[in-house]
């Protein structure tokens, strides 16, 4: 694709309107997509589900959405960026609102799996819309502060689910998690701007093996899966964890733990930032022995060193997908195209990730309660880094 023009440039009006609606678009995707995790144990008991079993409520959702990654990558490439990202908000939104009305789990698990296929058009072509739209010299930035969004998503979405289950149950807590995803999806509409350099292209399936091949954008989909799958399986424990002895915390104060996402919206920018100044080779291992030393704080029984862990996990986690997520659309656009495909792969191995290794830990806290899922995390973060090692010893094609 070629650029037409130089791209939004911070402090100027397009870039501020760019910025803030797909801040708060990745704000109301996280919080919509992992608004049932804070719930988890009050689903359990509401459904008379098993923990494994209520952790299904998340991984559906997941898997829908890496699945239709896969369509809504290639899909933007024919539709346009922006009608894709706007029209995936507002109908998860709808969904959201559905969700909060499910008579029984059977359809609550539904209404969750199509919830993650809706929200798939925003993370697919995100990446691709920043590095069309984005003046060049601040695409890891631009990244960073789109990551920044997904970090308060997640964690708003917890808190106010955590919350308000306290105060009217799972129900009203997905409502309110529905009434946040309507008022993003309404500032996305009227924020975001038109794309000026995005031209319609029939995806070729020369882009298509450039993608796969490219050892390069493999480790990266590899660190996806391997970062999130160990992110997502801590925080699916860390609801049971807390309800049980010796803390028994209800969901709205075991929600407030969320708070450390703060940690990750920081981290991610400032990353961004550092990877523009000193290459992303050398700031996304940083970030993986971050995530291992939060992942071993949270092995302790005291309650303040548990979360301290937690955002220690979290900080580190966050620096890696900013700076990572970012590598991938830079570097397939320098293999001649194919951004938008090598980010939905990099996101289906992401979310499938989540499904999978978030699953494998409620197995992992039925079997050996928090060091099982702690070593599970700390398995899969070994592995992320090694990948990351890797990256270092394969040939750069542009400034990584």
């Amino acid at each position: 694709m070629q650029i037409t023009a130089q791209g939004h440039r911070p402090g100027t009006a397009g870039y501020r309107r760019i910025s803030t609606a797909l801040f708060a678009a990745g704000l109301a995707t996280f919080a919509m997509l992992y608004s049932t995790q804070p719930l988890l144990p009050a689903l359990s008991t509401a459904f008379a589900v098993s923990p494994s079993q209520s952790a299904i409520s998340v991984s559906l959702a997941t898997l829908g959405l890496g699945i239709a990654l896969l369509i809504a990558g290639p899909a933007s490439e024919l539709l346009g960026r922006t009608k894709l990202m706007r029209w995936s908000v507002v109908a998860a939104a709808v969904i959201a609102v559905l969700c909060a009305l499910a008579p029984n789990w059977p359809t609550l698990l539904v209404l969750r799996g199509l919830q993650g296929v809706a929200l798939a058009g925003l993370p697919a072509v995100a990446m691709a819309y920043l590095r069309e739209e984005v003046h060049p010299d601040s695409h890891a930035r631009s990244s960073g502060l789109y990551v920044a969004g997904t970090a308060v998503g997640g964690m708003t979405g917890r808190l106010v689910g955590g919350g308000l289950a306290d105060l009217g149950g799972w129900r009203t807590a997905l409502g309110g998690i529905a009434v946040l995803g309507v008022v993003c999806a309404v500032l996305l509409l009227v924020l975001l701007p038109e794309s000026r350099n995005f031209t319609p292209t029939r995806p070729s399936l020369s882009q298509a093996g450039t993608v796969l091949k490219d050892p390069a954008l493999l480790a990266l989909y590899g660190i996806a899966a391997t970062s999130m799958g160990a992110f997502v399986g801590v925080y699916n424990a860390t609801g049971f964890r807390l309800a049980a002895a010796p803390y028994e915390l209800g969901p709205g104060l075991a929600s407030l733990v969320f708070l450390v996402y703060l940690l990750g919206s920081a981290s991610s920018a400032t990353a961004g930032r550092l990877a523009d100044t000193y290459g992303r080779r050398a700031v996304v291992p940083v970030g993986c022995l971050v995530t291992l030393a939060g992942i071993a704080i949270t092995l302790t029984h005291q309650l303040a060193l548990v979360i301290v862990g937690l955002a220690v996990m979290t900080a580190g986690f966050f620096a890696v997908h900013g700076v990572a997520s970012g590598w991938v659309p830079a570097r397939a656009h320098a293999a001649n195209g194919g951004t938008a495909q090598a980010a939905s792969l990099y996101l289906f191995a992401y979310y499938l990730g989540s499904s999978v290794f978030g699953g494998l830990a409620g197995v992992a806290w039925t079997h050996a309660a928090w060091p099982g899922v702690a070593a599970e995390a700390a398995a899969l973060s070994v592995v992320t880094l090694a990948l990351a090692l890797a990256l270092r010893r394969v040939p750069i094609r542009v400034r990584s």
